[in-house]
């Protein structure tokens, strides 16, 4: 078991709306949670809303739809704007990010980027590391187009030959090497870890975050035994995700998928919470976001993720 500050305790349960995106770096420590009950013996009950982008998400619990959402590197855009208040990180996305090119539309190499489109969800994981690929060889982002899509749509853009690349997240890579086996995965996010790491993980509504700090706090419970079984036990915990919620992919690419995630276990976490690691990288993905959208004064990570309800929960 985790180490927590005290066992949970019968309790009024709790009915969270939840958004979350349908990918492991996101949803592995939803599902496992609920799998295991480690939710249920917390009293929270989640009504699960899935989108198909962290935009979409953020959107959603703008609108008061959801309250309290899962997501990626987006987090640090739509917190340092005020869209919200994080208080959970779920792991590095280490290699979730891909960079796939088409030889038969004439890239074969990153010179061969310039002047042409690249497919991609703007203001996500995917976007800056595109941002950072580019960069790293020798190309300004401004030299390529970036075309804004959702993921589903800039991954059929590129299966179409609409463009010639793509930057994605992996599970869709999984689609991209079943429709296209000549397609060239050129690099994916692991290049540039851990310089550039991007942190995924939990958002609340900024009222919903101030009336209901304790239901949080039991959300945070419930995912460090989650989290901790999913350190312990990898290789267990992505068969019993690809068995019963990712049936879709291959046992083979939900390992990869796994792999392409950097836990920590609750512990750990808790010490990169308490010296200033995930505040750190937190702020230097909103730093790329603000500047690329030429927003001059945003909220600084240490005011909108909160690490005191981590640090008070896990001891």
């Amino acid at each position: 078991m985790s180490a927590l500050c005290a066992p949970a305790l019968a309790q009024a349960r709790s009915r969270v709306r939840l958004g979350y995106l349908h990918v492991v770096a996101v949803d592995g420590h939803i599902w496992t949670g609920l799998d295991r009950g480690s939710f249920d013996r917390e009293g929270i009950d989640f009504e699960l809303h899935e989108f198909s982008t962290g935009p979409e998400v953020f959107e959603a619990m703008g609108k008061s739809q959801v309250d309290v959402v899962s997501a990626g590197g987006v987090i640090s855009n739509y917190l340092a704007l005020g869209h919200g208040r994080g208080f959970l990180i779920n792991d590095i996305e280490v290699a979730t990010a891909q960079l796939w090119v088409r030889p038969t539309l004439g890239v074969k190499t990153f010179a061969d980027l310039r002047g042409r489109r690249i497919a991609t969800t703007a203001k996500t994981t995917a976007h800056i590391f595109l941002d950072r690929a580019l960069r790293a060889n020798n190309i300004n982002p401004s030299e390529v187009e970036i075309v804004n899509r959702s993921m589903p749509a800039a991954v059929q853009a590129f299966i179409a030959g609409d463009v010639p690349a793509v930057a994605l997240w992996v599970p869709f890579n999984i689609a991209v090497r079943q429709a296209l086996p000549e397609a060239i995965k050129l690099v994916d996010a692991s290049a540039f870890y851990p310089q550039s790491a991007v942190l995924g993980g939990w958002a609340a509504r900024s009222d919903y975050y101030a009336e209901n700090r304790q239901v949080l706090s039991r959300i945070i419970r419930a995912w460090t035994d989650a989290n901790d079984h999913m350190v312990r036990n990898p290789a267990a915990a992505a068969e019993a995700l690809q068995r019963s919620h990712y049936q879709q992919s291959g046992r083979d690419d939900l390992a990869e998928a796994f792999k392409a995630q950097k836990l920590y276990s609750s512990r750990e976490w808790r010490r990169l919470y308490s010296d200033g690691t995930v505040v750190k990288w937190l702020q230097q993905v909103s730093d790329f976001f603000m500047a690329d959208a030429g927003v001059t004064n945003p909220l600084r990570a240490s005011d909108y993720f909160d690490t005191q309800l981590y640090l008070s929960t896990v001891a």
